[in-house]
């Protein structure tokens, strides 16, 4: 997730890449997703990765899929993923990640697992972080 001035503001891999490899891919990606327009379909091959995006107000949504995934499922993903947190930040917004990274995080790990989709009910998926607002 990275806002539109190109500043990443949560990663989640799920394949080793050292630390000065990820900054270069992360740089490479964004650099070509924020340079494409509104016109311009919403998936990007770079190297062996299809880069599927989407943008929500200020905030770029990308995910980095094999070349046999289908785009369609990673658009629903990530509208999934945007809607779960609109319902638990109440419109999300770039702010909400920033000071609410752990809650975004724990969101991201609830509905993937390994590099695979595992839950995809918003209210299975907001059940822990509830739980866990509720004892605090």
């Amino acid at each position: 997730m990275v806002n539109k001035q190109g500043q990443t503001r949560l990663a989640q891999y799920y394949e080793y890449l050292n630390l000065e490899e990820r900054r270069a891919l992360e740089g490479e990606i964004v650099r070509k997703c924020l340079a494409r327009n509104e016109q311009q379909c919403s998936f990007v091959e770079h190297r062996t990765y299809k880069i599927v995006y989407r943008r929500y107000a200020s905030l770029f949504f990308l995910v980095g899929v094999d070349n046999g995934e289908n785009e369609l499922a990673i658009l629903e993903f990530i509208h999934l993923l945007v809607e779960t947190m609109d319902r638990h930040f109440g419109n999300v917004c770039e702010l909400d990640i920033m000071f609410h990274l752990e809650k975004a995080h724990f969101m991201l790990e609830e509905m993937v697992m390994n590099g695979c989709i595992v839950e995809t009910s918003k209210a299975n998926i907001l059940a822990p972080i509830q739980l866990m607002d509720k004892a605090s």
